[in-house]
């Protein structure tokens, strides 16, 4: 067995770190705890805004100024205290390219801050309002004119139903022109994320690492999902894929652990790394 000289761990959320119960085993939790007290940075890397991470960082006993967080899917770098080391922003006009890609299906269609989500959505799926929930954050409903032409936001979520194909008709719907002026992922079956050109969870980690003055060698990656591909696609990470992971991930991976509802973080950190 080969003990690999991580000094950074990063970490996807749901699929990943969290159980199918949205929960983080007590074994994952006790053996990231110890990785934390040996000198690693553990970084989690989600999709989801600060205020849907914080939770799960208590848990594992992480807070203050000098722990940090990769989010909306790496367009913002915070740490614990909340303080913006990295932010890729997205302007008005985004805001009416987004409107004209929602009229490609009927899906719902919401903007992310750092402050809450807007939707100019009077009918809100459930879908939304469960992703505005898991990640305790406020709706605002507005109409466009209320939408002020200095609006700024990081990150853009359409949603469907669980039982609807509307968010795979928009995903084979999106033009070739927008996929080379965002970065867009179909992250789950009812999900696709966009974010800034650039912003991605991988380039926030090697951002953040430069930061902390890390080797990008000495970095480990989690991932299971389409959001987290960018961390995989970096050839100085290792790359350990989750059992569950879909292929893409799998196939980059430099390892694959056993799923989410099975100790996998656990695992591979025992096999190579504590």
């Amino acid at each position: 067995m080969i003990i690999m000289a991580i000094k950074m761990i990063a970490v996807d959320l749901d699929g990943t770190l969290l159980t199918s119960a949205n929960t983080i085993s007590s074994e994952t939790q006790r053996t990231l705890q110890i990785a934390k007290s040996q000198g690693i940075k553990v970084v989690l890397a989600s999709g989801r805004p600060l205020s849907g991470v914080l939770p799960f960082e208590e848990q594992l006993g992480l807070s203050g100024e000098d722990q940090y967080a990769v989010v909306f899917n790496g367009a913002v770098v915070q740490n614990l205290s909340g303080k913006v080391l990295m932010s890729q922003e997205m302007d008005y006009r985004d805001f009416t390219t987004m409107l004209r890609l929602q009229r490609l299906s009927h899906v719902n269609l919401h903007f992310e801050t750092t402050e809450c989500f807007w939707t100019l959505d009077h009918n809100l799926s459930v879908q939304m309002q469960i992703n505005a929930a898991f990640t305790n954050n406020e709706i605002r409903v507005r109409n466009r004119d209320e939408i002020p032409q200095d609006f700024t936001f990081n990150k853009v979520g359409f949603t469907c139903a669980k039982d609807s194909d509307q968010i795979d008709k928009l995903w084979a719907a999106i033009p070739e022109w927008a996929f080379q002026s965002y970065d867009i992922v179909h992250s789950l079956d009812t999900c696709i994320e966009l974010n800034a050109l650039g912003a991605s969870k991988g380039n926030a980690l090697m951002n953040l690492a430069e930061r902390l003055k890390i080797n990008p060698k000495d970095v480990m990656v989690f991932g299971d999902q389409g959001n987290d591909l960018s961390m995989f696609e970096n050839p100085d990470f290792k790359k350990i894929a989750m059992g569950n992971a879909i292929s893409d991930i799998k196939e980059r991976a430099d390892f694959v652990t056993d799923d989410n509802d099975h100790n996998g973080i656990a695992k591979a950190l025992k096999k190579f790394v504590i």
